[in-house]
């Protein structure tokens, strides 16, 4: 779908698909999106057809364009302060950020000073966009790697979806203690908290589902670890590191869960995220690359 900016509105031609729908029918099933934001949009006018005031009930024909007032300026969700983020995909509706060590994804407590999403809010507002960007899914705090953020409300309600769907695909790179024994397969095991520590996570049949499909890369004999290609269909806490754990064979670095100490972080990096765009539907593949020198480890 070709999607065009004008002012602070987006506009678009209809879909053939479509033609015959309502524009309530459309945002309620062909859009599945919040009743609230639909509710907002009609109350605000935001949504036009054909440059006019539209009736929401009436039928869409197949030459009708719409626009929706989607790129005016907002307050951001947090504060923008600087840091060295490197972007790797952006446009008017979402953005794909390479995510450094050390930092959290978004705030999850008072003391908590930069995280990634103060530093992409700070990007938006060094390229003089004022936007309440606001992130699809998360990475650990000391994983690095590709993360994906909506830049308005209609791209972040689309995407969400997707992610529910499980639609966007992961892609990670992990060096690990040892090597499995089998080189490619599937870990499906449910993840839970572990009662006897605040932040760390056990397999648990009570626990949430979760399901990490595996390659082995790479082994080094001489060091004794791995490179291993996860992919994810289920975003757990931690649920790489403790489903390799359940493997025997923990992240190295990763001393929560029994690896290794021979780097300053678990080894965990996000390589390679894909999605459909929410507005163009075109899908969208971006390669991550590497922050640190995590790859000397299996050398």
């Amino acid at each position: 779908m070709k999607v065009s900016r004008q002012g602070p509105y987006i506009s678009f031609a209809i879909k053939s698909e479509w033609e015959g729908f309502t524009l309530q029918e459309v945002f309620k099933s062909v859009w599945p999106l919040p009743k609230k934001m639909v509710h907002l949009w009609r109350m605000e006018r935001y949504v036009l057809v054909n440059g006019q005031e539209p009736n929401w009930n009436v039928p869409l024909q197949k030459s009708d364009q719409i626009k929706i007032k989607l790129l005016e300026d907002q307050a951001f969700a947090l504060e923008p302060l600087y840091a060295e983020i490197p972007i790797l995909f952006e446009d008017d509706h979402c953005l794909v950020a390479n995510k450094p060590a050390g930092m959290k994804t978004h705030p999850t407590e008072e003391e908590d000073e930069i995280t990634l999403l103060n530093g992409v809010s700070f990007h938006s507002l060094s390229s003089g966009e004022l936007r309440r960007i606001r992130h699809i899914h998360r990475l650990d705090k000391d994983t690095t790697g590709a993360v994906l953020f909506s830049k308005h409300e209609l791209a972040g309600a689309l995407l969400d979806e997707q992610l529910t769907r499980k639609e966007v695909h992961r892609t990670y790179w992990a060096i690990v203690d040892g090597c499995p024994k089998q080189k490619k397969g599937t870990i499906n095991k449910a993840i839970g908290r572990d009662r006897h520590h605040p932040t760390r996570r056990r397999v648990s049949p009570s626990g949430q589902a979760a399901v990490t499909h595996y390659e082995v890369l790479e082994y080094n004999k001489r060091v004794n670890r791995s490179l291993v290609q996860c992919k994810l269909e289920t975003g757990r806490t931690h649920q790489i590191r403790v489903h390799l754990q359940a493997l025997g064979h923990p992240l190295v670095g990763d001393e929560l869960y029994g690896g290794s100490r021979g780097f300053y972080r678990p080894v965990l990096h996000a390589t390679d995220l894909s999605f459909t765009h929410p507005l163009t539907e075109e899908r969208i593949r971006v390669k991550a690359p590497l922050l640190d020198n995590m790859m000397d480890l299996i050398k």
